[in-house]
């Protein structure tokens, strides 16, 4: 098992950010206060591997703060983006015995973090976080459907686009009167690690996007997006 740095507040379930939208919502105070006696939060540094593909599932987790991605590995070593995870997302595999992705922080994040075998046995004695991790299985294929799409049918403008739309939903501000602005968590080179491009191919397609009206580079880690419809109509 690998080393596991984490620290576990009293009131740890309570000041959780991203509690209305976890894995844990639907719990009620009692089965919160159950579920802070197991769980530990943990930092992680960008570059910091979480969980390797094919490894024992010691380890779930809900993403607290932070960017990480999914990847799995060909027979020849190469690398496979699966996707990525924002803050409440869940990550591993409860009942299963291995890990079927490598899960590594692209930048800083806080998770909540649970050894598998105690979450999966809070998991059997409360049927309401049953059931809401059977809700996150179905929309986890249907984000891992979309994305193999991105990066397996869609051109470079596209892929972009796409990318800029999932950035506004899942991370973005509402700026009256501007559009929405994102505080992008990821460099032009990491975006183009993670949509199968080139850096160049990067910076001119947000050049060309911004260039028709669609959004604003205010700097290199910020974006605002004044035209989602036509975004949309760009990633489709």
């Amino acid at each position: 098992m690998h080393d596991m740095p984490s620290s576990r507040p009293t009131n740890f379930c309570d000041a959780c950010a991203i509690r209305n939208r976890a894995i844990c919502a639907d719990l009620d105070d009692r089965e919160i206060g159950l579920l802070n006696g197991i769980g530990r939060r943990r930092k992680l540094s960008a570059g910091e591997q979480l969980m390797w593909e094919g490894d024992e599932a010691v380890l779930v987790a809900n993403v607290i703060e932070g960017v990480l991605k999914l990847s799995s590995h060909s027979a020849d070593g190469k690398e496979q983006i699966l996707g990525l995870v924002y803050p409440s997302d869940f990550l591993g595999r409860p009942f299963g015995e291995t890990s079927p992705y490598g899960v590594e922080a692209l930048t800083e994040a806080n998770i909540c973090v649970f050894e598998r075998a105690d979450f999966d046995r809070f998991a059997r004695e409360h049927p309401r976080l049953e059931h809401k991790l059977l809700e996150r299985t179905l929309s986890e294929l249907d984000r891992t459907r979309r994305w193999m799409l991105l990066l397996g049918r869609m051109n470079a403008e596209q892929k972009v686009a796409s990318f800029l739309l999932e950035m506004a939903e899942r991370l973005g501000t509402t700026v009256a009167g501007a559009g929405t602005s994102v505080a992008l968590p990821l460099s032009r080179q990491q975006i183009a690690d993670v949509l199968g491009l080139t850096i160049e191919t990067v910076s001119r397609q947000l050049t060309r996007l911004r260039n028709d009206g669609l959004i604003d580079l205010p700097s290199r880690r910020e974006i605002v997006l004044h035209n989602h419809a036509d975004l949309q109509a760009r990633a489709s």
